[in-house]
């Protein structure tokens, strides 16, 4: 299987937002939308990945730094202090075998999709496991058919 046949499976819907943008306004744009992350594009580039996962550490970053100094409010913290810098990338023609170390050597729930220098949408660590769980309920379905009709020896 590779990235190609799980694109045919999900909504490929793209969230952006700016590196510069506030923090708050990407996690409304997230939340709004019921997604995990968003990519991030400076100059018609792909530059780093906002996810939940980097929201929670920059929050939890600031609230250890108020006992050390003043905490600015989340209005005050942009995209570009959190964001996830230079992410993995995968290929539509991407092996899905290959796409999973990749996320898992880069501790990546959520990679871009990218054709050349456009993205195409991004792939969560669940798109994988939908399109797989699929794949072998298929593939479980065509051999108990098979093995059902399989001809009966005679004695």
């Amino acid at each position: 299987m590779n990235v190609r046949e799980i694109l045919e499976l999900k909504d490929t819907t793209l969230f952006t937002v700016s590196p510069n943008a506030p923090i708050a306004e990407a996690i409304c744009l997230m939340d709004d939308n019921d997604v995990g992350a968003v990519v991030v594009i400076d100059g018609g580039e792909v530059v780093g990945m906002l996810t939940f996962r980097e929201v929670i550490a920059i929050l939890a970053r600031r609230l250890k730094e108020r006992y050390t100094g003043p905490t600015p409010p989340i209005l005050e913290i942009f995209v570009h202090e959190a964001m996830f810098r230079n992410p993995p990338t995968a290929t539509p023609d991407m092996d899905v075998d290959e796409l999973r170390r990749l996320m898992l050597d880069n501790k990546a729930r959520y990679v871009p999709v990218m054709d050349g220098k456009t993205v195409i949408c991004v792939i969560s660590l669940r798109d994988i496991a939908k399109a797989v769980l699929e794949e072998r309920t298929l593939e479980n379905r065509v051999l108990k058919a098979y093995i059902k009709d399989w001809p009966e020896k005679e004695s």
